[in-house]
C-alpha cells in the first residue's frame, strides 16, 4: 500500500504477524500493510473478494490492475492464487506506483512470490519484473507504470480489468487517491463482471464508489475489528453491509473527497471536503459512533 509521495518517504522494515515483511512510512505514519500479516491481508482483503480462484477456474486469461503496487503483495499473492488453481492461466497485470524506490526496496530485502507453484523459476521472473518494470512470458505479461496514479490510470484501457486492488495509504493522509473523480476513472477500467477490492471501510470511500456508479459490499475483518470493501457494477450479489455500515453512509463522514482536475493538492482536497461537510445536513458522525459503540459494535 503506497500513495503519492511529495518526497521519497523514509521506510523501515517491519515483520508482520504471519512472518511476511512490510515497511513503515515515517512520512505517512503508517505501515504499508496490516501488521497482522501482509500476505494474509493480500489474500483475504484482495484476492479472495475479487473471486480469483473462481476466475482462474473459468477463464483462460485474467487482467489484474494493482493501484498503489507498493511491495507487490497484492499482485504476487494474486498470481499464486490463480496459478494454484490453473497453472496455465494467462495473466496480464498492470501495477501503478508513484515511487520506484519502494519497489526496489522490496527487491533488495528479498520479498518473494512463487513458493509452492512454479518454484525458483517463477521467483526469478518476479525479481526480473521488479528490476525491469516489465515481464513477458508465455503465461504472464506484466508492466509497472511509474508516477502519479491519477495520471497513469489514464494509460489503462477502458473496461480492461477483471480485478482491481485499491491499496493507497488511508484517506486521511492520502485523500487524492480516494476521490470521486479518481475512483470514477478506476471504475471505467472495470469489465462488466469485474470486482474492485480495498481494505478501507471509510464512509467517504464507500460513498465515492457509489457516486462513481458502483455498488458496494463488505469483506470480512482481517487483523482489525472492521471490514474492508468490495465493489462492482450493479446487478451482482455482494456481501451486504451491516445496519451500522448502512447508517454510516448517512453521516457527515460519507461526504466524499473530490478532485475534478485530478491534479489538486492534498490540502485543496481536504479543504473542499471540510467545506462541503459544513454545508451538509447529514447526521454528525460522532452521534453515529456513540449510538453503535454503546451496543458494542466496532465503528471504522
Amino acid at each position: 500500500m503506497t500513495g503519492i509521495s511529495e518526497d521519497t518517504p523514509p521506510l523501515r522494515m517491519v515483520e508482520t504477524g504471519d512472518g511476511s515483511l512490510t515497511f513503515y512510512s515515517e512520512q505517512f505514519g503508517q505501515a504499508l500493510h496490516n501488521l497482522s500479516g501482509a500476505r494474509q491481508e493480500a489474500l483475504e482483503k484482495f484476492a479472495l473478494p475479487c473471486l480469483l480462484p473462481q476466475l482462474a477456474a473459468e477463464q483462460v486469461e485474467i487482467h489484474l490492475l494493482d493501484v498503489c503496487f507498493g511491495l507487490g503483495y497484492n499482485t504476487g499473492v494474486a498470481l499464486e492464487t490463480i496459478w494454484q488453481v490453473a497453472p496455465a492461466c494467462r495473466v496480464i497485470s498492470i501495477g501503478l506506483e508513484n515511487d520506484p524506490a519502494v519497489v526496489q526496496q522490496a527487491h533488495q530485502v528479498g520479498i518473494r512470490f512463487g513458493q509452492g507453484s512454479e518454484g525458483e523459476d517463477w521467483q526469478a521472473e518476479w525479481q526480473r519484473w521488479l528490476e525491469a518494470g516489465e515481464i513477458f512470458t508465455p503465461r504472464w505479461q506484466g508492466s509497472l507504470k511509474w508516477g502519479d496514479a491519477r495520471q497513469t490510470i489514464l494509460q489503462v484501457p477502458l473496461a480492461w480489468a477483471d480485478a482491481v486492488f485499491l491499496d493507497p495509504f488511508s484517506p486521511s493522509v492520502c485523500p487524492e487517491l480516494w476521490t470521486v473523480d479518481f475512483l470514477t476513472e478506476i471504475a471505467r477500467r472495470l469489465k462488466p463482471q469485474a470486482r474492485l477490492a480495498t481494505y478501507s471501510c471509510g464512509a467517504a470511500v464507500r460513498s465515492a464508489l457509489q457516486e462513481a456508479g458502483l455498488q458496494i459490499g463488505s469483506t470480512p475483518p482481517v487483523g482489525r475489528p472492521w471490514p474492508g470493501t468490495v465493489a462492482c457494477w450493479p446487478g451482482t450479489d455482494l456481501p451486504p453491509l451491516s445496519p451500522a455500515e448502512q447508517e454510516h453512509l448517512q453521516t457527515k463522514a460519507a461526504v466524499p473527497y473530490r478532485d475534478p482536475t485530478l491534479r489538486q493538492t492534498r490540502e485543496q482536497i481536504r479543504l473542499a471536503r471540510q467545506q462541503e461537510q459544513q454545508r451538509s445536513s447529514l447526521e454528525a458522525t460522532s452521534a453515529w459512533k456513540k449510538r453503535w459503540q454503546s451496543q458494542g459494535i466496532p465503528t471504522c
